[in-house]
């Protein structure tokens, strides 16, 4: 698989009705259309995507998780998109929330469950953890997954780095009243570990919570390449692989790593 230098990533911001997976499905179906207009190689979604945090009804929606995953392989194969976002699955009786990528070909191309669950708002008792971190092999190579509060774990995201990931996909439901943190902790991310970042986060109300975006695209040097605020919509950016390396030539935090030092 020849791995390309440059791609057009992008995301889609809107607001997610719990429970309401028709709605739902519409807005990512219209979003991934405009996106295609626009050249984007890559559409990523926000956390739950299909049905939110509709915990009463979420082993339900589980049930529905495989038609909706043939609904995207469609939608990735029409628009020779790789298309990233999380939803409830089902697994040997357990439901985890699943970062599922899929890619231009259709094909599942990895799915990462979610490690780190929220236990702020019960995510804990509605969900089982995943204890494995996922690098996945892409058309577009090697991309590592993270989910919402994984950002605040930054193991998970160096453990990716090293696993060869060159870019990180961040699906979220992150609130508006914690979004100055969202902010500064895709951007450590993206700097310490000297790759990119594409976030999804969503927009709207789900009471008590309010949720305003702030979905970005961030380079290996921290740069914010596109960003979008409260409203629903798209963003777009281009990627260079290249300026991964031109930042690890200049100062390789990677390499230069001393494990050793770090026992406690």
């Amino acid at each position: 698989m020849n791995i390309p230098t440059t791609i057009k990533a992008g995301f889609v911001q809107f607001d997610v009705k719990s429970g309401d997976i028709s709605s739902n499905l519409q807005s990512v179906e219209n979003g991934i259309r405009q996106l295609c207009d626009k050249g984007a190689q890559v559409a990523v979604l926000p956390e739950l995507w299909p049905c939110g945090f509709d915990n009463a009804k979420i082993a339900d929606h589980a049930e529905k998780t495989p038609e909706i995953i043939h609904t995207l392989r469609e939608l990735a194969i029409k628009n020779h998109m790789l298309i990233a976002g999380s939803m409830p699955s089902e697994f040997d009786g357990q439901i985890y929330n699943v970062l599922v990528v899929i890619d231009k070909d259709g094909a599942i191309a990895g799915e990462y469950r979610k490690i780190h669950l929220f236990s702020a708002n019960g995510e804990d008792i509605v969900f089982s953890a995943g204890d494995r971190a996922v690098v996945c092999k892409t058309s577009i190579g090697p991309v590592g997954l993270m989910t919402c509060y994984d950002l605040r774990f930054p193991e998970l995201c160096r453990v990716l780095a090293l696993s060869g990931a060159r870019l990180i996909i961040v699906s979220a439901q992150w609130p508006e009243s914690r979004i100055n943190h969202w902010d500064v902790l895709l951007c450590a991310r993206a700097i310490e570990n000297q790759l990119f970042i594409v976030a999804a986060n969503r927009v709207g109300r789900d009471d008590p919570l309010a949720f305003n975006g702030h979905s970005q695209i961030i380079s290996p040097a921290g740069e914010i390449l596109v960003k979008i605020d409260g409203q629903a919509g798209e963003g777009i950016a281009n990627l260079n692989f290249n300026d991964i390396d031109k930042s690890r030539k200049q100062f390789n935090c990677l390499k230069e790593r001393v494990p050793g030092a770090y026992k406690r």
